[in-house]
Formats: C-alpha cells, sequence, structure tokens
C-alpha cells in the first residue's frame, strides 16, 4: 500500500510541478541620461560612443549608429562588450569636450548607467 501511495504521488507530482523557464539571457547595456549645466535633461542631443579614444578623437568607428536623447534627456545602447566606453554628445552649440567623455567599465549582461553634462564651453 505504501508503495502505490508513493508512485502516486511521485507520478501526480511530476504532472502538476511547473516546468522550468529557460534562463532569460540578458545583454550588456548603457543608459546615458544628458543633462545641461544647471542639472536639466537635454531632449535631442546627438550621443555617440567609441570604444577607442583615438576614434573618439577622430570621431570614426563608432560602435553603434548615434542616438538623440528622449524627452527623458537618454539613450540606450544594447549588446555591448563589458568595457569603457567613449562618449560624444552634442547639441547645437553644446557638447561635453574636456569632460566625463569616458564610461567606466561596463558590467557584463547588466543594465548600465551613466550621467554626461554638457555645456557651451564659456
Amino acid at each position: 500500500m505504501k508503495s502505490v501511495l508513493i508512485t502516486l504521488t511521485l507520478i501526480f507530482g511530476s504532472l502538476f510541478t511547473p516546468s522550468e523557464q529557460p534562463t532569460q539571457i540578458f545583454n550588456t547595456k548603457l543608459k546615458i541620461t544628458i543633462l545641461d549645466e544647471l542639472g536639466n535633461i537635454v531632449e535631442g542631443a546627438k550621443v555617440t560612443i567609441y570604444k577607442t579614444q583615438a576614434d573618439y578623437n577622430a570621431e570614426k568607428n563608432a560602435v553603434q549608429p548615434a542616438q538623440l536623447t528622449n524627452n527623458k534627456g537618454q539613450v540606450t545602447f544594447k549588446k555591448l562588450d563589458a568595457i569603457p566606453y567613449y562618449v560624444l554628445v552634442r547639441k547645437g552649440d553644446m557638447d561635453n569636450a574636456g569632460g566625463g567623455e569616458i564610461v567606466s567599465k561596463l558590467e557584463k549582461k547588466k543594465l548600465n548607467k551613466a550621467n554626461i553634462v554638457i555645456s557651451d564651453g564659456v
């Protein structure tokens, strides 16, 4: 009798046990928020990222196409390597030249975040 109960318990238990969900694969992302020197968000700023300082200085070989910030002053780059990136931001006569050009090494399979301040350089 015990063996029948154990067998039935095992059968019913396996029928009603939720199946394992496939592991969700996360890619490495970088969300950048652009602010002006007063701390206000900047909508419509052009943001470009580069792997090397030489590419950043020459403004060539962008990692991905440039993006414009949304109404929250943000852009998100996806499927990145877990390395540092050089960031160039421009809107009108404002940019981030001279400060905050590099984002430290990203954490793999995480949403990394950075704030970058742009100014008119005056």
